[in-house]
């Protein structure tokens, strides 16, 4: 018999756990991001990597197999089309998990899965450029810090939408810190700017659950 899958089941049956982890998918890759508990997004991230890889492929087989997992024909265009050639260097690691704020009500641990679609440069290339400055080094470091700063934002706004101030205090700090990781390696470029705008938004959520705790008593 195949080992069972290690971690907690999905839905009452495996056919009812198949279908919630397709849903998943298609809402992943027809959002990017999206917002569900630990136990999924760590349940979704093999699937939606492997369907990836069959994006990569491209070839009829291919897409009948994602097919058969993800049902609107809209999304699979998408994922073969759009995703897949954003990822063509990437040998893995096409998904991020972020933790955030529990769920407000039954306390379920919460999290942020999404698309990593950062351009990567190839080994060699990245060689070649360290010797001559790293410049595309220094290109993917700040694309890093601006996607790094972009994601702390929404734990910002998730968590003052829960009234988790310390949550979004620290991801208040982490997106400032991003963003001076971009201002020093790239300034004046639009990752600077998105990362500046990152950082403000995500101040402005923290000030805000401080001032609503303040409110509430609870600060």
């Amino acid at each position: 018999m195949p080992t069972p899958t290690k971690g907690p089941r999905l839905g009452g049956g495996p056919a009812h756990e198949r279908l919630i982890l397709g849903n998943l998918a298609q809402a992943l890759f027809e959002h990017d991001r999206i917002t569900t508990t630990q136990a999924k997004a760590k349940r979704l991230r093999p699937l939606a990597e492997r369907l990836v890889t069959f994006a990569k492929r491209g070839d009829l087989h291919a897409r009948r197999r994602v097919l058969a997992v993800i049902s609107d024909k809209g999304v699979v265009h998408r994922l073969f089309t759009e995703i897949a050639p954003d990822v063509a260097e990437r040998q893995g690691g096409y998904t991020r998990i972020t933790k955030i704020a529990p769920r407000k009500g039954d306390n379920a641990p919460m999290a942020v899965i999404e698309l990593v679609r950062e351009p990567l440069t190839g080994g060699a290339k990245t060689t070649a450029a360290a010797r001559r400055g790293g410049a595309s080094r220094t290109t993917t470091r700040s694309a890093a810090a601006a996607a790094e700063a972009d994601v702390a934002a929404q734990v910002a706004e998730e968590a003052a939408a829960t009234d988790d101030v310390e949550t979004a205090v620290d991801a208040a700090a982490r997106a400032e810190a991003a963003a001076e990781v971009v201002a020093q390696e790239a300034p004046g470029t639009a990752d600077a700017a998105e990362a500046d705008a990152a950082a403000d938004a995500a101040a402005d959520f923290a000030d805000a659950a401080v001032d609503d705790a303040v409110e509430d008593g609870k600060a």
